[in-house]
């Protein structure tokens, strides 16, 4: 399930190095591997640009190689970013600016404008910068640190996926967010705002309870924790969950009821205030049902539900984040150790929220110290959905265009009954029923139209008011 390029891991290899660097008091955001995107959501034509820990980065197919590719986003020249320019004829990178072409490994291959006799490319100087990759679980993976370390440190993937590779649904999704990756993991390990927070979508406010959590031992690499009584006030079964640093998290829950559930998470560190999320929801069903469901659902269809329940808490944890900066300063190590008396946190439930905090102070485990986040963003910024994952997602893309050139055919037919239908009624070649099914097509086509509409919007943007912030039916008076 594994492949790598740039720095190659024999598959009898086992990693000798600590993900987050040798020191064992500082965790090095640097030295770990981050995933970038989904593969299937690649363009093989299309240079991608992302950002990875302040850092641009281009991602590109390599048609010679036949592998995704990874450089740092300038060119050696003048610095121009490659993402803006294609992959040429022969199969390489080629710069916009000038027309520098780059090999798959970062070789300058050639300069317009050198003589025929000419070297500069053959220097050092004129390489770009190639960042190591691997493919693991459908994911592109990238190393952002020292590349002669990337082989010996393990690829952060779903255990449980890799141990029993057979018989598992996955639904995944992803979204570029307005708040840190801290506060995203954060709130993901903390399964105790769910009832409230997402009440209404996948919660309800009526299962709230004491929650009796345990941390089962913690370190450097992260923690692993179980709640013994488990979400639903016991209904399901025991959770356990798994924090590998410093990026990806994970809920395991085994139920009679719905089988194996993993809630896995990954917090990828774009820049101060921003991540990408990577969510998988794997799925092993004690009935064929449900996986036969899930298979016939779109896959867009699933992210437009996904994309409502991140908005659930997108706008507080925007806003959470900057009052925590406020009462503890900025993020240094030494701040960081003020969390647990910048916040009240009384009860078991927020036992891994403390160990994560723990965690970061401990191993002085900010991917941006000392940095100070930007001023909040407005309510429709915060809930944009096009440029935060419609953009980016194949499958939302694809829809996306479908259902604008759908709405335009159902114009188009409105337009031509409408025009034939006085005609075709004056030269009495219509019966009278005819006649009346012809004039409700436009009304079906309109109601259609608008209805699509509907739909195109929530491509682009998300819900004002979030399903537990709606009223409440009252009950009906008994008697």
């Amino acid at each position: 399930m594994t492949s790598l390029a740039i720095a190659p891991q024999s598959a009898g290899l086992t990693a000798s190095l600590p993900a987050g660097g040798p020191d064992p008091a500082r965790f090095d955001w640097a030295e770990a591997w981050y995933p970038v995107a989904y593969v299937e959501d690649l363009d093989p034509v299309q240079p991608t640009r992302f950002t990875l820990l302040d850092r641009g980065i281009v991602i590109w197919w390599d048609t010679k190689g036949q592998a995704w590719r990874v450089f740092e986003d300038k060119c050696p020249h003048r610095l121009a970013p490659l993402s803006e320019g294609r992959v040429n004829e022969s199969g390489e990178l080629e710069c916009p600016y000038h027309g520098w072409t780059f090999s798959g490994d970062g070789a300058c291959t050639h300069i317009p404008q050198q003589a025929a006799d000419g070297q500069g490319n053959q220097s050092g100087r004129a390489c770009a910068l190639a960042l190591p990759t691997a493919i693991a679980q459908g994911l592109l993976f990238v190393y952002p640190g020292q590349a002669k370390n990337a082989p010996q440190v393990k690829l952060p993937i779903i255990g449980p996926l890799e141990e029993e590779p057979d018989g598992w649904v996955v639904l995944n999704t992803f979204r570029d967010l307005p708040y840190d990756a801290l506060t995203l993991l954060e709130n993901v390990l903390d399964a105790s705002h769910i009832p409230y927070t997402h009440h209404k979508t996948v919660g309800k406010r009526e299962n709230a309870a004491p929650m009796e959590m345990e941390v089962l031992n913690a370190g450097k690499q992260g923690f692993q924790g179980l709640w013994p009584e488990g979400p639903r006030k016991g209904t399901l079964g025991t959770q356990h969950t798994t924090f590998i640093a410093p990026a990806l998290m994970y809920h395991d829950l085994t139920s009679k009821q719905f089988g194996r559930t993993l809630t896995v998470v990954y917090a990828t560190p774009t820049s101060k205030g921003q991540c990408r999320l990577f969510a998988r929801f794997p799925f092993k069903f004690s009935s064929k049902l449900p996986a036969t469901v899930i298979g016939l659902t779109p896959r867009w269809y699933s992210h437009i539900g996904n994309n409502g329940v991140l908005e659930d808490d997108q706008i507080f944890l925007h806003l959470q984040e900057r009052e925590l900066e406020k009462a503890i300063g900025k993020a240094s190590p030494k701040e960081n150790r003020t969390y647990a008396q910048a916040c009240y946190l009384p009860t078991q439930a927020d036992r891994y929220v403390l160990a994560f905090r723990n965690w970061v102070s401990d191993f002085q485990a900010d991917p941006f110290p000392g940095q100070s986040l930007a001023p909040a963003l407005s309510q429709a910024a915060l809930l944009d959905r096009y440029h935060s994952h419609t953009q980016h997602c194949k499958s939302c893309r694809t829809a996306l265009n479908r259902i604008q050139t759908l709405r335009w055919v159902l114009l188009g037919v409105s337009a031509v009954v409408w025009s034939l239908l006085p005609i075709a009624i004056a030269t009495g070649s219509l019966t009278s029923l005819t006649a009346i099914l012809l004039g409700l097509l436009p009304l079906a086509t309109a109601a259609a139209w608008a209805g699509l509409g509907i739909l195109e919007r929530r491509f682009y943007e998300g819900r004002a008011i979030p399903p537990r912030n709606l009223p409440e039916k009252k009950a009906k008076a008994k008697g």
